[in-house]
């Protein structure tokens, strides 16, 4: 089972999703805008550049976006929710929360917590909620 995100943008989910891009790497495995659907979907002229859904593998999950459609209503970013990522290294850790946070607003500098991970909070600068949680590999023990 696989649980993955999906965010809602105004119009700069491209944006947003090139940025990610820079941050973790990888390619795109699906990308398609408003203008690649039915003529009778009623999209606005004006909003078939936008988004309508990009889908971004990052390791064994896949984070996903599109842009609000003006047709059908639409929010957009609320703060009810973060997206948790847990890096291979604590290095790589630093380095996405470096690049996260560019432009953005650090909640919780990393540090080393309490519950024995090196954690780190911030909204990037499209007003996302991020986690960076790195759990250090057990310790082994000596043989007594």
């Amino acid at each position: 089972m696989t649980l993955n995100t999906y965010l809602t943008f105004e119009d700069n989910c491209r944006e947003a999703f090139e940025f990610y891009r820079s941050v973790f790497g990888g390619e795109f495995s699906e990308l398609q805008t408003f203008g690649d659907g039915p003529p009778d979907m009623g999209v606005p002229e004006e909003a078939k550049s936008f988004i309508m859904h990009v889908s971004l593998p990052i390791g064994e999950s896949v984070l996903m976006g599109s842009d609000s459609n003006p047709a059908f209503g639409g929010p957009v970013v609320g703060n009810n929710f973060s997206i948790s990522y847990s890096p291979p290294s604590r290095e790589d850790a630093d380095e996405k929360f470096a690049a996260l946070a560019a432009g953005g607003e650090v909640s919780m500098p990393m540090a080393d917590m309490f519950w024995g991970s090196y954690f780190g909070s911030c909204v990037d600068r499209f007003g996302i909620s991020w986690q960076i949680n790195w759990q250090p590999p057990e310790a082994t023990e000596p043989d007594h």
